[in-house]
């Protein structure tokens, strides 16, 4: 079951990031997260910053959706979702939490490969993980931010 919602979350993503991406120069799609069987909510980014202007740009570019699905479009805030190599080089040397479908990890971003990242975890060795494995993975704030 988990599978299925992951890869109708991928799948959305995809669509999504491209759409709004096309729409709006500069502005990167986060992360899509499925809350709800009709919602989800989209985590943008811009280099200039989110306001609730560029929220609501981003609501206007998503419309189509809001036949089947209730939309919310949020900043990515302390704590940003990571899910692509970009992200996690981002993150070098920060601590996350990640979550795949059969474990969940905390620990320092070590390294982020063409397909992998290599988290060293508070205890243990470290681990590689497929970007692929992941569900869902966020940046800590350990009130540096």
């Amino acid at each position: 079951m988990a599978t299925v919602q992951h890869d109708k979350e991928r799948q959305l993503y995809r669509e999504i990031s491209q759409r709004v991406s096309s729409a709006i120069p500069g502005v990167e799609v986060l992360a899509l997260e499925l809350t709800g069987k009709e919602r989800f909510r989209v985590y943008v980014d811009h280099p200039a910053g989110v306001d609730h202007a560029l929220c609501e740009r981003v609501t206007g570019v998503l419309r189509p959706y809001l036949d089947d699905y209730s939309v919310e479009v949020s900043s990515p805030g302390f704590e940003r979702p990571l899910r692509t190599r970009a992200h996690f080089e981002r993150a070098l040397g920060r601590t996350v939490r990640i979550k795949t479908d059969d474990a969940r990890y905390r620990g320092e971003v070590i390294s982020a490969g063409e397909r992998a990242l290599r988290l060293a975890p508070e205890k243990g060795e470290p681990a590689d993980i497929p970007y692929d494995a992941i569900v869902r993975a966020n940046l800590i704030d350990e009130g540096t931010s």
